[in-house]
């Protein structure tokens, strides 16, 4: 379980961050001054720490330092009341993850926290290569000692320690991130900061401010300055994931920061230098799509310094064994499952099965027969239907399809100006109370099997008044 440490001189902020905070997912500690809460750092064990700028007895930016010293990976999330502060902005040019706002808003607190602790799992723990016997099912590992894997692995060790970017190709599902972190954990950088951005997952207006930062007052609603990724991973590492999804004016400041190793935030004028290794990943033919000029062809010459392409897992099916066996005992872990064995028969329906979905849906799949299993072997019959010759969705499926034109029909013939809230409220109530029913309430299979942290799932629960 995460651990977070809360840094703050004022009792009553200590109280509602702890209250408001504390989940089944974080287990919240407390500090109220620097010093103490510098001395609980070695101790705890941490994933995140929230500091106060202003404490009693240590400016922000020494506990900020004393803290880089210690661990110089440990995510810190700065919160000040005064949001013009030169600090907050300083420690961000030296690594911080976030400032945030006095009063807190914790649901934006929450959203933070949950990428900090994620950073923090991404910089920590390695994305180590498949053993006999894992010591450690929290671990991310690439499983697989087909040939075609022995090929990557070859080029992961060719290519970690030499300066240069890589471009990581393969399709949805294939563990392209887990390369990335492989080339990081192995590559001289790897004492310093590793952020991953997925290109695709952020809307293009505000790409650009996330990758460069912007200036105070550069477009409506900058009404602080905000320090970007490219700065923030000064000396470490970038990795950009579905690069491909980048629009053509982030394409070209992307190249320039490649070339000059500088770049303006946005509504800047002031020129930073940033030394970072760039990793990019796309299930896209960037190829095609230079062809087509959705994509720069010397960003993209610049990008493939060197290439790695991972293998379909249809291509490397004898690694199928050992990889449902490693999810087997993660999803054992985290579901506090005691599933022992996959039964034969059920192995053979997943080496049979052609995986789309790459090793990502193999991983669902184990998962989900872990989570229907009632004994200690894994039966096909606890495997998802697709699996064993049965349609996907319901037979229902076509008339609620049927029921949402419906619903969108009626609120357009009324005229309601509010018709994307409530189909998708509508869409959520119905996904959640189907699969809290599935699960007899669990919230833990619930998040499990939606694919959403435990935070998320109740936050939608709250704002749809379900218990």
């Amino acid at each position: 379980m995460p651990n977070v440490l809360v840094i703050d001189d004022e009792q009553s902020i200590r109280y509602s961050l702890e209250v408001g905070l504390q989940t089944d997912d974080w287990r919240i500690h407390t500090a109220s001054s620097g010093r103490q809460g510098l001395s609980l750092i070695p101790e705890l064990n941490l994933d995140a720490v929230i500091l106060d700028i202003r404490l009693p007895d240590l400016s922000g930016l020494e506990v900020f330092a004393n803290i880089r010293k210690i661990d110089p990976k440990l995510p810190v999330i700065l919160i000040t009341a005064f949001s013009t502060t030169e600090t907050a902005i300083e420690a961000m040019k030296r690594g911080a993850f976030d400032y945030l706002l006095k009063p807190v808003d914790l649901h934006q607190l929450r959203e933070t926290l949950e990428k900090a602790i994620e950073m923090r799992r991404m910089s920590r723990v390695p994305a180590v290569y498949e053993q006999e016997e894992p010591i450690d099912t929290n671990a991310d590992q690439i499983v697989g000692n087909s040939p075609a894997m022995q090929l990557i692995y070859k080029a992961i060790g060719r290519v970690a320690q030499q300066d240069v970017s890589v471009l990581i190709l393969g399709e949805s599902g294939t563990g392209k991130e887990l390369v990335a972190r492989a080339l990081y954990h192995h590559s001289s950088r790897a004492d310093k900061l590793f952020l991953a951005i997925n290109c695709a997952a952020i809307p293009d207006a505000l790409l650009e401010s996330e990758l460069f930062g912007h200036d105070r007052g550069a477009f409506t609603g900058a009404e602080r300055q905000r320090i970007g990724k490219f700065e923030q991973a000064h000396e470490g590492t970038l990795f950009l994931d579905e690069i491909g999804d980048m629009s053509l004016p982030t394409q070209a400041k992307v190249l320039r920061l490649l070339q000059e190793q500088r770049f303006e935030r946005l509504g800047g004028h002031v020129s930073i230098q940033s030394d970072v290794r760039v990793l990019a990943a796309t299930n896209q033919s960037l190829e095609a799509m230079v062809a087509a000029g959705r994509f720069r062809q010397d960003l993209y010459y610049r990008l493939n310094g060197y290439v790695i392409e991972l293998p379909p897992l249809r291509d490397r099916k004898e690694d199928i064994p050992a990889l449902a066996e490693h999810f087997r005992r993660v999803a054992n872990r985290k579901l506090d499952k005691d599933v022992r064995a996959i039964a034969p028969e059920a192995m053979r329906l997943l080496k049979e099965h052609s995986w789309p979905g790459n090793v990502r849906e193999l991983q669902h799949a184990v998962r989900y027969g872990v989570l229907q299993s009632v004994g200690e072997s894994l039966t096909p019959d606890a495997l998802p239907g697709s699996l064993r010759g049965q349609p996907m969705l319901p037979p229902s499926d076509a008339s609620s399809r049927l029921d949402l034109h419906r619903m969108v029909s009626e609120l357009l013939e009324s005229g309601s100006p509010d018709i994307y809230r409530k189909v998708i409220q509508s869409v959520d109530q119905m996904l959640l109370e189907t699969v809290l029913g599935f699960v007899d309430g669990n919230q833990v299979q619930a998040s499990e099997l939606l694919g959403i942290s435990r935070t998320t799932l109740r936050a939608k629960l709250a704002a749809l008044n379900m218990s």
